[in-house]
Order: C-alpha cells, then structure tokens, then sequence
C-alpha cells in the first residue's frame, strides 16, 4: 500500500463568503461553522468497519472537500488519492490536473498514486459511443474503466473502500457514478464502495472554498475529446468563447478558482440542466453535422436578446 500519514489534516477556512452571498450558501457555511465550533469536524460517517479508503480523483478542485471530510473523521486511519484518468485529453490539460492533484497531495501529507495514462485503450473502449451525450452509456463506460481499476488496486493493496471524486461534480450524475462503483467493488470479497451526497450544499461551497484558497485551475470541460467538442458546441450556440487549454503559462491568468460564490454559482442546477437539455438535442443528432448545426443555430438565434444571461456569462466547472 502506498505510504501516507494518518488523516489527521488541519484545514483553514478558506475564504470568507461576501455580503451578498446567496442564502443557500450563508446557510451551508453556517452549518459548517456551528458543527466545527461543537467539535464535529466532520460531518460524515465512513461505512462501518472502512478505515482505509482508495480515493479515485479526477482532478484537485472535486478532491479537496472530500479529502477534508474523509481525514477528519476520527474513525479513518488513511486516505490515499489514486489518479487514472486516461480520458481526458489533450494529454497538456490531463497534465495539469495531475500535477495539481498531486501537489495538493503532497502538501496535505497523503498517499498519492500516479496510474498509466492509456488513452489508446480509453478511445477502444468507447468505440461506437463517440457521438453519445453525456451522462449516457459512453459516460458509463468511462466511470467503470476507472473505478475497475481503482477496485483492482484496492483489492491488490489492502484497502477497504473505495470512492471517487466524480461524485461531487453536480455535472455528474450521481446515481450513474455510484452505480459504477458499487458494481467494480463488489467484484472483490471485502470491498465496499462509499457512497454519501457529496453534492450538497455545504459540500459545494466547502469545495469551492477550498479551491479559491489553493487557486486551483479552473478546468472547463468534463475531460474527454467529446467533451470538448460538445461542450464547444454549446458555448458557440450560447455565445460563450471556446475553451481554451492552460493556466498562467499559456497566457490565462484568470483560469483559476478565485471567488467562492461566483465559481459555485457556475455550478447552479439551473444552468447544469440548461446544458444538460441542450446537450442532450445536439446529441440526438448524432454524426449528421446538418442536423447538429441546426439545431445550434437555434440557440444561437435565442441567445441574441439574452445576453445578460447567467448561462451566457457562466463556466462550467467540472
């Protein structure tokens, strides 16, 4: 098993809210407050009998609340993060989350372990659902080819659960998610799966304040080739500038998280189902570039006298 100490991190409080901050994000960081001014650190129980958990992470801004609570529970002994993300491409933007990731890692004194970046064996895989939309059956097959490598490390080193970081993302289906999980763990006696809602409210603003406080990278797809291409799609017909890839050494200082409310409000359920229903037409379309364009164009068409749009002027922080 990879080395790490014992969870036993001590977390700032990142930053402060400001006064116009929306009520359901006061409301969460009050509760966050009044439990650690009781003591209660932690606001989640492990499974029983789960001291060591196998973290898969997809990159540092969905692990940093996670980490928190999991290392804050005084029932856990180890938290180790294990990074396989053959999905994300370009092989430059899979750089920077890893190097970030393991950065943040090393700062907090936990296990970090760097797994073969296999995109060959990813795009195999994921033949036949290139044009799939997302949170449907190719998003599946992603999930279960790295969380059946994560439960096969797990199993291989003496861990009792596994968990991931993609269950945080309100990008992600959560259900989806930990169905996949669940399904790779059980494949080995002894082996659990963690599940708990880790898209609630405090964890979102948790998440986020955390990530302004380190200045993680902002990262504006979910990861993959198709991600891309869809989610660039979706920009054009919404008036959003392409996605570009890169912090601070390509020129975009601003890609990075800064403002705890601003960046959670990208996140907002009303502008993840916008994409989500838009994203879903364009899918329907399939390869027929005809049909795609045109449905864009519809958008576009709607977009002109909305410009102030939050949808518009948003990011989407996977």
């Amino acid at each position: 098993m990879s080395s790490a100490t014992p969870c036993t991190l001590t977390f700032n409080e990142g930053s402060s809210l400001p006064s116009n901050a929306p009520e359901w994000a006061v409301a969460a960081s009050e509760r966050i407050r009044q439990k650690r001014a009781m003591g209660d650190v932690s606001s989640i129980r492990p499974p029983d009998g789960v001291k060591n958990v196998l973290l898969h992470s997809c990159c540092a801004p969905c692990s940093g609340a996670m980490v928190e609570e999991m290392c804050s529970s005084p029932a856990m002994d180890k938290v180790v993060v294990f990074f396989y993300n053959p999905n994300i491409h370009p092989r430059k933007e899979y750089e920077i989350r890893k190097e970030e990731n393991k950065k943040f890692c090393k700062k907090l004194g936990i296990g970090f372990v760097d797994v073969d970046y296999d995109a060959e064996n990813w795009y195999k895989r994921m033949k036949g659902m290139e044009f799939d939309a997302e949170r449907g059956n190719r998003c599946t097959a992603c999930f279960d080819m790295r969380m059946e490598r994560t439960a096969l490390y797990a199993h291989e080193n003496g861990f009792d659960a596994i968990a991931t970081t993609n269950a945080t993302s309100r990008w992600k289906d959560a259900k989806q998610v930990d169905d996949s999980g669940a399904r790779c763990a059980a494949k080995y006696e002894g082996l659990g799966y963690w599940t708990h809602d880790w898209q609630s409210d405090e964890m979102t603003i948790r998440k986020y304040q955390i990530s302004a406080n380190e200045r993680f990278y902002k990262q504006e797809y979910c990861g993959c080739s198709y991600s891309l291409r869809d989610s660039n799609e979706w920009r054009n017909a919404n008036g959003i500038p392409k996605i570009k890839i890169g912090g601070e050494e390509a020129g975009l200082g601003d890609r990075y998280f800064s403002d705890p409310i601003v960046d959670a409000q990208e996140e907002s359920q009303d502008v993840v189902d916008e994409f989500f229903a838009q994203a879903n037409e364009i899918a329907e379309a399939g390869s027929n570039r005809k049909e795609r364009k045109k449905r864009l164009e519809v958008y576009k068409s709607r977009r002109k006298d909305e410009a102030s749009d939050d949808v518009v002027n948003g990011l989407n922080n996977w």
